[in-house]
């Protein structure tokens, strides 16, 4: 089980553009298709019999449309989720694993406090890994028409698992599916999946060293570069040309050194770094980092800027760097004046990912848009006075 077979692999590859499109629909019926579908991967009668007993999880459902933890600000939530409980523990999980830590570095090319970062959000290091049914809480999802790309294909990666006995039907984790001490979904267990600590089987729920060697193996895959930084905390000058900001707009750290960007004591940067982005997740006025290539890598683990930056933050604390400087960020907008806002962008054209009161990337764009028109500085931040300009 260290690796998927080619064969299988080809045959789930094949098979997945086709799932993504089909949810809803009477259960038993679909679950029926998927059946079909799972036979047709070459899964047994022991995983078909897991998904015949598979029911809906309303706490599902529930959990899927109230993930109210993102509507904090980058500051709120770092400041809660980076606790002395993660930094020592992950400091002392660096020195006791410093060997397998190593080989994942040298195998992968990503470093230890990177690993151990996702180890401590996900997990606090395996202590809480969750208590939802996996196969319930994916075929809930995949049959539920809100995001069955994201859910469906994860379903007969699952089923090979629990057929193969890799996983037993009732293996639990997290509310989305995931497993494990980093919560690794199906797919990633089946295809990254590392037998780090030698006994002929892939365990990333009890065995450290699986966890980190298979982690490491999911970063890298994603196109992690190894020997390149990931995050830099920077001071930023009082004006500079805001609208260049932005995780996309990678440009020369020299660019930045020429616009006035500092190392955040004011040290020159360093210039043979990799091209940057400049990002500013509470405005000009607020923390302020330069984030490398290596850094988009973790928006693959997680799509929210807020867990990303905090989890890239982690990692660079639990490797040196100090606390990072919240400095006084302008006001923002919460809750309904969030609400509010987005409806005004949408009003003027504006795709800002739907009104649900979260920054997204969609709204930060449509809000640096809107600065530049009103000339405000572009740095995407939404304040109580952009929201009366418009």
């Amino acid at each position: 089980m260290k690796r998927l077979p080619l064969a299988l692999a080809a045959t789930l590859a094949a098979a997945l553009p086709a799932l993504a499109q089909e949810c809803g629909g009477d259960f038993a019926a679909w679950k029926a298709g998927i059946e079909q579908e799972a036979r047709a991967a070459g899964v047994g009668e022991r995983g078909l019999a897991a998904l015949r007993g598979a029911q809906v999880d309303q706490r599902v459902l529930a959990r899927d449309r109230a993930q109210g933890v993102f509507t904090q600000t980058f500051i709120e939530f770092s400041g809660r989720m980076i606790n002395q409980y993660r930094l020592t523990h992950g400091a002392g999980n660096l020195k006791k694993h410093a060997d397998v830590f190593a080989r994942a570095e040298r195998e992968f090319g990503v470093p230890g406090p990177v690993i151990s970062a996702f180890w401590a959000l996900e997990t606090d290091f395996g202590a809480v890994q969750g208590d939802f049914n996996t196969l319930n809480a994916l075929v809930t999802l995949a049959h539920d028409c809100r995001r069955p790309h994201l859910f469906r294909p994860q379903v007969v990666p699952l089923l090979t698992l629990i057929d193969t006995g890799a996983l037993p039907a009732d293996v639990e984790g997290a509310w989305a599916g995931e497993i494990g001490q980093t919560q690794m979904l199906p797919s990633d267990i089946l295809t990254k999946g590392v037998d780090g600590d030698g006994d002929g089987r892939v365990d990333v729920r009890r065995s450290a060293p699986d966890v980190i060697m298979t982690t490491a193996a999911k970063i890298r895959s994603r196109g992690w570069r190894p020997g390149e930084p990931w995050m830099e905390e920077v001071r930023v000058p009082g004006e500079m040309p805001w609208e260049e900001t932005g995780r996309l707009n990678k440009l020369p750290v020299s660019q930045w050194a020429g616009w006035g960007v500092t190392t955040r004591d004011g040290r020159a940067l360093d210039t043979s770094r990799p091209e940057a982005g400049l990002m500013l997740p509470m405005g000009h006025k607020g923390p302020a980092f330069l984030v490398y290539p290596n850094f988009d890598i973790y928006l693959e683990w997680n799509q929210s800027i807020v867990y990303t930056l905090t989890a890239a933050n982690l990692a660079t604390r639990l490797d040196g760097a100090p606390k990072f400087d919240p400095r006084s960020p302008d006001e923002g907008l919460t809750g309904d004046a969030m609400k509010l806002l987005q409806q005004k962008l949408e009003t003027r054209g504006h795709d800002v990912g739907g009104i649900d009161g979260i920054l997204g990337q969609k709204t930060r764009d449509a809000v640096r848009l809107e600065q530049i028109r009103l000339g405000l500085p572009a740095d995407g931040w939404p304040t109580p006075a952009l929201l009366s300009n418009l």
